[in-house]
């Protein structure tokens, strides 16, 4: 149909498309779908108490500045806040090399906004996080891929892939989305020695590292950067070829909006310059009480080990059902923490051409060939394990054996009648 829009749009929209997993999220809002395609954190978990008790007192001492416009950088208690964090995983930094972001999908944003030129080559994993590849499409990158196993990237691969000279390469070490792998520690080391030889940049994005349910803690590429460049004992003056990015919607509430970015200082004034044309700033009010709540002692660290405990659980219940509910031809990962699980079905199935039956049996997923910039991966699919109660995930697994039982056996019967 014509309207007197269409031709108003700008070019870039040819670029831009809608979210497969919003439009997901659209269906799985039906009462009666057991829904794993989101990447939804356990709403029973968010701390409302604490934040209406925090949102109350910020208001009661400095209602008047909360109400305010604020700078973009972002409110300067936080930001110490998040550099003492940060500095417990090695990170060490000041606030003048944090941002804070709303969400990191901002982040994400601002990058393509400050690197990305038409054409660039972005390098990043195959498969990686769908918004990702969102955010940079509008700014017309063109990408390269490197697959994952369960070790993480093979880092095997890179130096072929970064004869292309990429603009930057993105990475998501820990539990990555949408794999759950997580990078090993011999391949984060291989990965910076690379990309400082080639000198190729990496995003770090860690949304789910505090969410590590077992396994030993892995050093953050930006902190094996800083020792590269500093020594074994780092420095506090970031200078490095990593810009880090983590949230706030996984351990404390996505409705917050609230993100940080790492950088080196001159990346942060790109940043902020970027910033001010979007939004000026995050919310001063959503920062104010987030600073209120996390600073109260030993909420944060006892509130994120009752997030892992619940979500080991829950991953638990799902490796069981589909132990027992799943063909034994179908594979699947075994993430050490986060919220999801990939599981890759036997050629030729489709996991798309399967949705609509997974719906018809009340159930949902994210079929996997969005998270490949060229829509690789038909056979795979994301199952997230974090929202749904222990008693609906086996229920939804055993529902989605069904298809994949029944899609197994009208395949083999076409193979039979071929033969």
């Amino acid at each position: 149909m014509t309207t007197p829009w269409n031709h108003r749009y700008a070019q870039r929209m040819h670029w831009m498309g809608s979210s497969a997993i919003r439009e997901l999220l659209k269906l799985a809002e039906q009462p009666d779908i057991i829904s794993f395609a989101g990447g939804l954190p356990a709403p029973e978990l968010f701390p409302v108490a604490e934040f209406a008790a925090a949102n109350e007192r910020v208001l009661a001492r400095t209602g008047q500045r909360a109400l305010q416009y604020s700078t973009t950088e972002g409110y300067l208690p936080l930001r110490e806040f998040l550099v003492n964090k940060m500095a417990q995983y090695g990170i060490l930094v000041g606030p003048e090399n944090v941002l804070i972001t709303s969400g990191s999908q901002q982040a994400l944003d601002m990058i393509g906004k400050i690197l990305i030129n038409p054409g660039d080559l972005i390098l990043t994993e195959a498969p990686t996080y769908l918004g990702a590849l969102q955010a940079w499409n509008a700014y017309q990158a063109e990408y390269d891929t490197v697959p994952i196993d369960d070790e993480g990237i093979c880092t095997d691969l890179l130096e072929e892939a970064l004869a292309g000279g990429p603009k930057f390469m993105y990475i998501l070490p820990n539990f990555q989305n949408p794999g759950g792998v997580t990078l090993s520690l011999k391949r984060r080391q291989a990965l910076v020695r690379i990309a400082d030889r080639y000198g190729v940049p990496i995003i770090e994005d860690d949304p789910y590292g505090e969410l590590r349910f077992e396994g030993d803690h892995l050093p953050p590429l930006v902190v094996q950067d800083a020792r590269r460049l500093n020594g074994a004992n780092g420095s506090g003056f970031y200078r490095g070829n990593v810009i880090y990015l983590s949230t706030f919607s996984k351990t404390l509430a996505p409705g917050l909006r609230l993100g940080w970015m790492v950088a080196p200082v001159e990346v942060i004034q790109h940043c902020v310059i970027a910033k001010q044309g979007m939004d000026l700033h995050t919310s001063t009010l959503n920062q104010m009480v987030a600073y209120e709540v996390i600073s109260q002692d030993g909420f944060l660290k006892n509130h994120v080990r009752e997030i892992r405990q619940v979500y080991r659980d829950r991953r638990d219940v799902m490796l069981a059902a589909m132990a027992q509910y799943f063909p034994a031809e179908v594979q699947w990962t075994r993430p050490q923490g986060g919220l999801f699980l990939w599981v890759t079905l036997p050629e030729p199935l489709d996991s798309e051409r399967l949705l609509p039956q997974a719906i018809a049996n009340k159930v949902a997923y994210v079929p996997g060939h969005v998270f490949y910039p060229d829509g690789r991966g038909r056979s795979s699919m994301r199952l997230n394990f974090s929202n749904a109660q222990p008693a609906q995930i086996e229920i939804g697994i055993r529902r989605l054996g069904q298809v994949f039982t029944e899609a197994l056996q009208k395949q083999k019967r076409v193979d039979y009648a071929l033969a």
